[in-house]
């Protein structure tokens, strides 16, 4: 093993390469005092690629950038890439704030190119302590073995399988595969979609577009009293502010669970234009005869089988509000049951480093940290519990990765805002 005597220790390692560990490898690039190295266990930047549907666009403007709320000067901002690509002028005219899915993912990727501190098909398989010189050693599945004095966890959060459906047999998708797995399951007779949000939603509208073409019957069920819009006015969208970070930290840990709760349709919520495109769609659809398709809300999903034979899942749901249980039959399964952040398994020799809370999630610090130095191992997004909204909000990662670099760095390197709301959170 090399010691601090060698050189070859960096001053971070991020591990994962989603959007905000990305960020970081951005705006950490022109910094001379900080050596940072990027693990990623995929061989390119890839984000949501299932779900590249055809206009689908971020939810957030394109100053959510990697860089740009952090340093608008910064090369790797949106509008640098656009530029770049010759599309600038195009975006402008399209008068849209909202950049399409795929071309944020292109984004990434251009920037991700013309970095050098990240390292692709590097899969992590241990990180621990040395003690005796201070620093974090960080093996590979290949082997390899770096070292550095703090960890940035970029690892994101897998796709969430309900217990009901695991092991079950079939070819039932997640939410997260859909655009590899649509033509297979637009040749089955019937499909349904099991979950809400904004990937629900589209998916949903996305097959009854070509219901009539297919002849396939289409249910989407859903556990919410009803299909919730995103709420996106802009004092609620002051939540995504430092002052709330630093509101929603000081609660107390129970309420900040009932709040996390209480706050999905803030971040989780449908856009309310699909919303409304929902319905016209199946207005327009059902003008000669009635679709064969189903919305139904208030259910649960509690218990699944799937029959090989007939290639048929039969799915039990129990409607919250009738106290009424009720099954439907369906040959394709969509489960668009979202994402569920889990501790790496590569960190079980740090575990008695890390902080804890009641229930076993990350106790995260308003730092970002997550070990008992408090400055060591920093967590990216995986933090609603902790920092509320601002914590998936693409918005607030450059916030995020500039309060983390002030905190490598021991002094303030890009403008961090202390206070951005009009209204009051706290009395």
């Amino acid at each position: 093993m090399s010691t601090p005597e060698h050189a070859g220790i960096h001053d971070f390692i991020g591990i994962g390469l989603g959007p905000f560990n990305l960020g970081l490898a951005c705006l950490t690039e022109p910094i001379a005092e900080l050596d940072g190295l990027f693990l990623e266990s995929k061989p390119d930047f890839e984000w949501h690629s299932g779900m590249f549907l055809d206009g689908a666009h971020l939810q957030t403007p394109f100053m959510s950038d990697l860089v740009t709320l952090a340093d608008p000067t910064s090369p790797y901002s949106f509008l640098n890439y656009l530029k770049e690509k010759g599309r600038l002028y195009s975006f402008y005219i399209r008068e849209n704030f909202y950049p399409l899915r795929a071309e944020y993912n292109d984004y990434c990727r251009w920037a991700a190119g013309r970095l050098t501190s990240i390292r692709f098909s590097t899969t992590v398989e241990a990180v621990a302590h040395d003690a005796e010189h201070g620093v974090y050693t960080v093996t590979t599945t290949a082997g390899e073995t770096f070292l550095a004095r703090r960890i940035v966890l970029g690892t994101g959060t897998p796709p969430y399988v309900p217990d009901t459906c695991r092991e079950l047999g079939g070819d039932l998708i997640h939410n997260s595969r859909y655009v590899h797995e649509k033509a297979a399951l637009q040749r089955k007779k019937s499909i349904t979609i099991v979950g809400s949000g904004q990937s629900a939603a589209e998916i949903y509208h996305d097959l009854l577009s070509e219901i009539d073409v297919h002849g396939y019957r289409l249910n989407w069920v859903t556990r919410s009293p009803r299909f919730f819009p995103l709420e996106y006015t802009k004092l609620t969208l002051e939540m995504t502010s430092p002052e709330y970070v630093d509101y929603f930290h000081a609660l107390p840990e129970e309420t900040r669970y009932r709040l996390e709760s209480q706050q999905k349709g803030l971040f989780k919520g449908i856009n309310g234009d699909l919303v409304d495109a929902i319905f016209d769609l199946l207005y327009q659809k059902n003008f000669d005869a009635p679709v064969p398709t189903r919305l139904l809300t208030n259910s649960e999903l509690r218990t699944a089988s799937y029959d090989e034979a007939a290639g048929t899942y039969t799915l039990g749901f129990h409607q919250e509000e009738q106290d009424k249980a009720y099954e439907i039959e369906t040959e394709g399964l969509i489960l668009a049951t979202g994402y569920k952040y889990a501790v790496p398994a590569f960190l079980e020799p740090l575990r008695d480093r890390l902080r804890f809370d009641a229930r076993g999630r990350f106790d995260v610090a308003r730092n970002y940290a997550v070990d008992t130095t408090g400055h060591e191992v920093f967590l990216q997004n995986a933090g609603v519990h902790t920092h509320s909204i601002t914590s998936p909000d693409l918005g607030m990662g450059a916030y995020r990765n500039a309060y983390i670099i002030g905190e490598m760095l021991g002094s303030e390197y890009y403008s961090v805002e202390k206070t951005i709301a009009f209204q009051e959170f706290a009395v």
